[in-house]
């Protein structure tokens, strides 16, 4: 019920109300003039009166609502509904404009002779890694993986922190999933790519139990440097496709630290400038001295 339709309500009811009261108030005045005692002629004289001021009252609150109760109801309470409502159906002809937007896939069919679906095709295991196989146990077609969870950390073969962005410079990067229903022995395999480039590979014998948690990883030097772009990683059971997870890399990759080498310090070494000679030894060589003889005086 609107306010509208509240107000003639309570107008009509007003309305019957004096009605009623003077059908009473003139019904108890009638009776009170036929009584012969005073006193009770009176009360019923006096009840009767009072009626048919009720009714006055009632036909003066009848008059009030019909003049100022919708004004006074509209101040306290806005018809906003109403007009909130009409946007709605002036909004019916966007909806009808709708086939003109439709006929975009007519544009939007180019892409089609492009084949940009060929990035996000099944992926497939390479015939140089497959040959690399060494379990000859067959998998089971039920072996299921979770999504892959990618983070620079790991702690109880849980993802700390997992995202699909990051930027350099990192180290290392988990791929963290859990799965079920697979072998001991049976062949696996995990695949890096990066913007389509194979970057590292592991294939190896299953050596986890059938169901838990588990991870592959890279590094700074098995990925290439963990330069910028979008990287892919691949999970096989046997040659059989299980689960792909992505993530992009943005920023400058972390530059090696040259290991200081010790570099060779000039040492001067006497060297010696001609041929030493001998110092001369001395030698007496005895001279003989003859003492003159006497000479005899003639």
């Amino acid at each position: 019920m609107d306010i509208r339709a509240g107000i003639r309500t309570a107008i009509a009811l007003a309305a019957l109300g004096a009605v009623l009261s003077i059908w009473a108030g003139l019904g108890l005045i009638r009776s009170g003039r036929k009584l012969t005692f005073f006193q009770l002629r009176r009360r019923k004289m006096n009840a009767g009166w009072r009626l048919l001021g009720t009714a006055l009252l009632l036909l003066g609150v009848a008059f009030a609502l019909a003049r100022y109760g919708e004004p006074v109801a509209y101040r306290y309470y806005p018809v906003t509904p109403t007009v909130t409502k009409t946007p709605t159906i002036t909004l019916t002809p966007t909806i009808t404009l709708t086939p003109t937007i439709t006929l975009t896939p007519t544009i939007t069919d180019t892409p089609s002779v492009t084949d940009t679906p060929t990035p996000t095709s099944t992926p497939f295991l390479p015939l140089a890694i497959e040959a690399l196989f060494e379990s000859t146990i067959t998998p089971r077609p039920d072996a299921i993986f979770s999504p892959l969870q990618f983070s620079t950390k790991m702690e109880n073969y849980q993802a700390v922190s997992p995202a699909t962005y990051f930027v350099n410079p990192i180290r290392r990067m988990f791929a963290v999933f859990s799965y079920n229903n697979m072998l001991p022995g049976v062949q696996w395999t995990a695949l890096w790519y990066r913007d389509g480039k194979l970057l590292h590979y592991e294939t190896l014998p299953w050596d986890g139990t059938t169901g838990g948690l588990g991870f592959t990883d890279c590094d700074y030097t098995r990925c290439d440097g963990w330069q910028p772009g979008d990287y892919t990683v691949q999970i096989f059971v046997g040659a059989e496709w299980k689960v792909v997870g992505r993530f992009t890399l943005e920023g400058d990759p972390l530059t090696a630290t040259p290991s200081v080498t010790p570099s060779p310090t000039l040492t001067a070494t006497p060297t010696l400038t001609g041929t030493p000679t001998p110092t001369p030894t001395l030698t007496t060589t005895p001279t003989l001295t003859s003492t003159p003889a006497g000479t005899s005086t003639p």
